[in-house]
């Protein structure tokens, strides 16, 4: 027998499958060779082995040599009919161990050694008597014939020695062909799932016939060692029935499988005792054989064989090794499929519960009201659970619940809406004081008002609870409840899954009524900003304060959703006057309208107090004008520390929001900002225009200190010089000559203090207007300048004055620092301005910022309200143009 049939016999069972489906393993069941035919198989080749005819042939080398050197020294005593017998045995032996082939060959070589050591001529290998050459064919033809004879008593030996292991191997082959079709047959039972018990029965009856036993029976071992039959075949089955209970002893086999976990065998059962011994003994079994069945590497039981007479073969153990493993393997596959039926169902169980927890979570992912979650969460809950009733409860402040979805029987029991205290023994109490699941397995024997009122004419038996958590606090409670019986084990766990969903989406309904109100905060402070930058970017414009006043009114009133919005200025006397007014508002309080609060009104309290202030029915207060003002809201703008008035809100609806005030503050930061800049603007505007008309004027006092005075001195003594320098002997030419040199350095000195005087104020100025001034300048200009004067009428003095700095520092700049080779001026009138342009050729480049004299003009420009712009890209020239007003502001 193999010594694993298993693996054949098992490819026979993955595919035979019920149906007559074939299995997804396809294995080839490749037979075991019974012994005999092994035995037959080497019959078969030993007469052509090559082993055996190397011996034969080695045997040869030398038998025919030392035989010869053996009759070559006795040649006086043996004649040539001995020598050529012994030459002939020594063929026959070649022939008995090598066959015909080394034979025949070995009686060449006998024949050739006889011709050439005994028959004569000795040496040679000529023949001299024919006799001789008719005795030497002889011996080879007597040689082949020997060998051929002795070839077929072998082969003869040979034939009969295949024929009895040929039968031996049909014999061994039909007892394995009948071992192998029961294998097959317990094989298909095993892979159709047929239940262990008719598989039982199967092996039994296999078993038995296979073995040729007298008795067959399949038990289980138990905990306390005792076997119990679970299938019996042979003589008389009803001695050792099915479900037959008994403790295996020796000398039973049994006993020894059970003790070893390895096959036994009992070859005497004369001496076996106790229910065992006694049904042995009246079935007359003399001997026995049982095999372990293992069933995931534990006994489980064993087969049990017996019979009258012979003894089992030895190989009887390891032939029921192959049906203990399918036994094995059908226990097994009944508890496989027995837990796959189980996997199933808990399969199926968790599949709805995943689908109705999907459905849930899909209106929770949806962002679906709370209000109708929980009625889909308490059905779900209800069919998963299989419940007669559940709900879902809010635990409110007072530590009573109101019930916000029920579902189930006895809706009018608790509905929709109601509120109750929960109580023990009641699980949601326990829920509610412990924060965990919790159950009541029978209400049967509980009390207490809510039992009475409502559990028990429901027929509620047992419940389980478990809380809802949101956000880390007990926000309520799911409840299922069922009339009979209870609930399993590791409800609450199931319901785990749904007061997360329930609590998620009740986070999410939060959290979107949160972020709803922080996007309505997020638009409001938005709008606010983007009025408040609206409102800055006036003010950095410098824009005037009536138009910046105007517009925080609109920004606040829009912003503040007001009726009427106002800006008032406070006055010396106590009194308002009104700067800006927009909204729904009758003309008493029209743009400079002025009149006197008074309390309880918020501008009063809030110019008394200098802080925020608001009234919240104005309709007791029989002071304020009829606006029809329900509400009001007053705050106080203060510029560089001082009160300077107020802006005010007011609607005819509700009350104004809680952070008005604070909303308000900085459009009022913005207004002293606004009004801080526009005095600091115009203060600075006034020093500057101070400051250049006292630059002016101290030039035009010096140039005519120095005209009048210290000119007309030189003057005079440049003329005094020249009498003197007449009057000088002329035998004194060299003093002469001195007197006249002084004279000519004075006169050069007057030039010099003349073009000073003109620089610091040219006289043509003042008296001939910017027109001449330009011209004189042009024709001194060290490059051509062409000019273009459009000026009908004189501008005042400062303009003038500005006009022609602007002019000289373009036309020095353009000569010294530009390069230029050419310039243009151009000066015009227009309205109330005067455009000034001043253009060169130069390499450009000019930069105000940086340090040049263009800085000096931009101030003198901008401080009589002028303006002034410079473009000087790199190699394209510069172009100066300035705008003033004829009049300084």
């Amino acid at each position: 027998m193999p010594s694993a049939p298993s693996d054949w016999f098992w490819a026979l069972a993955a595919t035979d499958r019920p149906g007559g489906e074939r299995g997804d393993l396809e294995v080839p069941i490749v037979l075991p060779t019974p012994a005999a035919t092994r035995r037959w198989l080497h019959a078969r080749g030993a007469g052509l082995s090559q082993r055996r005819r190397l011996a034969g042939a080695v045997i040869a080398l030398v038998v025919l040599p030392l035989l010869t050197m053996v009759l070559a020294h006795v040649r006086a005593m043996v004649n040539l009919p001995s020598q050529t017998l012994l030459y002939l045995l020594a063929v026959v032996v070649v022939a008995l161990v090598g066959g015909l082939v080394p034979a025949v060959v070995s009686a060449v070589a006998a024949a050739v050694l006889l011709d050439h050591y005994f028959i004569p001529p000795l040496y040679d290998f000529s023949v001299a008597e024919p006799t001789n050459v008719v005795a030497l064919v002889a011996f080879v033809l007597v040689a082949g014939a020997a060998s051929s004879v002795v070839g077929l008593a072998a082969r003869r030996r040979q034939a009969e020695s295949l024929a009895a292991a040929h039968a031996e191997s049909r014999e061994q082959l039909r007892g394995l062909a009948q071992e192998q079709a029961a294998l097959r047959r317990v094989a298909t039972l095993v892979a159709h799932g047929v239940p262990a018990a008719d598989v039982f029965a199967a092996v039994a009856r296999e078993v038995g016939g296979v073995l040729g036993a007298d008795s067959t029976n399949i038990v289980r071992f138990g905990p306390d060692d005792s076997a119990t039959v679970v299938a019996s075949v042979g003589l008389r089955p009803e001695q050792v029935p099915v479900g037959t209970h008994w403790k295996p002893e020796p000398p039973m086999a049994t006993a020894a499988v059970l003790r070893t976990g390895r096959p036994a065998r009992a070859d005497d059962y004369s001496e076996a005792s106790g229910l065992a011994g006694d049904a042995v003994g009246r079935l007359g079994i003399r001997s026995g054989v049982a095999a372990p069945i293992l069933v995931e590497g534990q006994v489980w039981g064993a087969i049990n064989v017996g019979t009258q007479g012979r003894r089992f073969p030895a190989d009887a153990e390891q032939r029921m090794a192959d049906f203990t493993e399918l036994v094995g393997t059908a226990i097994a596959n009944a508890e496989g499929r027995a837990q796959l039926e189980e996997s199933r169902d808990e399969l199926r169980r968790l599949a709805d519960e995943q689908a109705a927890l999907r459905r849930v979570a899909t209106l929770v992912a949806r962002g679906v009201p709370a209000a109708e979650v929980f009625p889909a969460v308490a059905r779900e809950v209800r069919h998963i659970l299989g419940s007669a009733a559940s709900n879902i409860s809010r635990l409110d402040a007072d530590g009573a619940i109101t019930v916000l979805a029920r579902v189930g029987e006895h809706q009018a029991e608790l509905p929709v809406g109601s509120r109750w205290r929960p109580e023990p023994p009641l699980a949601v109490a326990a829920v509610l004081r412990t924060g965990r699941p919790a159950r009541c397995e029978d209400y049967s024997g509980a009390s207490g008002a809510f039992v009475d009122a409502t559990v028990r004419p429901m027929g509620i038996r047992s419940s389980v609870a478990a809380p809802i958590v949101v956000e880390g606090r007990l926000w309520g409670v799911i409840v299922a409840g069922v009339l009979h019986g209870g609930f399993a084990p590791g409800t609450e766990e199931r319901m785990a899954g749904f007061t997360e969903l329930v609590g998620t989406a009740i986070a999410n309904a939060e959290g979107r009524a949160q972020l709803e109100e922080s996007r309505d905060e997020l638009r409001r402070l938005a709008e606010e900003q983007a009025a408040l930058r609206r409102v800055a970017t006036l003010v950095a414009r410098g824009v005037p304060p009536a138009e910046v006043l105007s517009a925080v009114a609109h920004e606040v009133g829009r912003v503040l959703c007001a009726d009427g919005t106002g800006v008032a200025r406070l006055d010396a006397d106590g009194a308002i006057t009104v700067c800006a007014c927009v909204g729904d508002l009758p003309g008493e309080l029209a743009v400079g309208s002025r009149w006197r609060p008074e309390p309880p009104q918020a501008v009063a309290v809030a110019l008394r107090t200098g802080r925020p202030a608001r009234n919240e029915d104005y309709r007791k207060d029989s002071g304020f004008p009829p606006l029809g003002i329900r509400s009001g809201v007053a705050v106080p703008i203060v510029v560089e520390g001082r009160l300077w008035g107020v802006i005010s809100v007011g609607t005819r609806h509700g009350p104004f929001p809680a952070d008005t005030e604070g909303r308000m503050s900085g459009f009022t930061e913005l207004l002293g900002t606004a009004i801080a800049n526009a005095d600091g603007r115009a203060q600075l505007t006034a020093s500057r225009v101070r400051i250049v008309a006292a630059a002016d004027d101290a030039r035009r006092g010096i140039e005519r200190d120095l005209h009048d005075g210290t000119q007309q001195r030189l003057v005079a003594l440049s003329l005094t010089l020249r009498v003197a320098q007449s009057t000088v002997p002329a035998d004194l030419p060299w003093l002469q000559a001195q007197i006249g040199g002084v004279a000519d350095e004075l006169n050069d000195t007057i030039d010099e203090l003349r073009e000073i005087a003109r620089g610091i104020h040219p006289a043509i100025l003042s008296e001939g207007g910017l027109g001449p001034a330009l011209r004189t300048l042009a024709r001194r200009a060290a490059i051509p300048v062409e000019l273009d004067i459009r000026t009908p009428n004189r501008a005042a003095d400062p303009i003038e004055v500005a006009a022609y700095y602007v002019v000289s520092e373009a036309l020095t700049n353009a000569t010294k620092h530009a390069h230029a080779s050419y310039a243009r001026v151009a000066v015009e009138q227009r309205d109330t301005l005067l455009d000034l342009s001043i253009r060169d050729d130069g390499v450009g480049g000019a930069d105000p910022a940086g340090g040049s004299g263009l800085i000096g003009l931009r101030d003198r420009v901008q401080a009589l309200g002028g303006s002034i712009e410079v473009e000087s890209p790199r190699g394209a020239g510069t172009a100066i143009v300035v705008v003033l007003p004829l009049q300084p502001e």
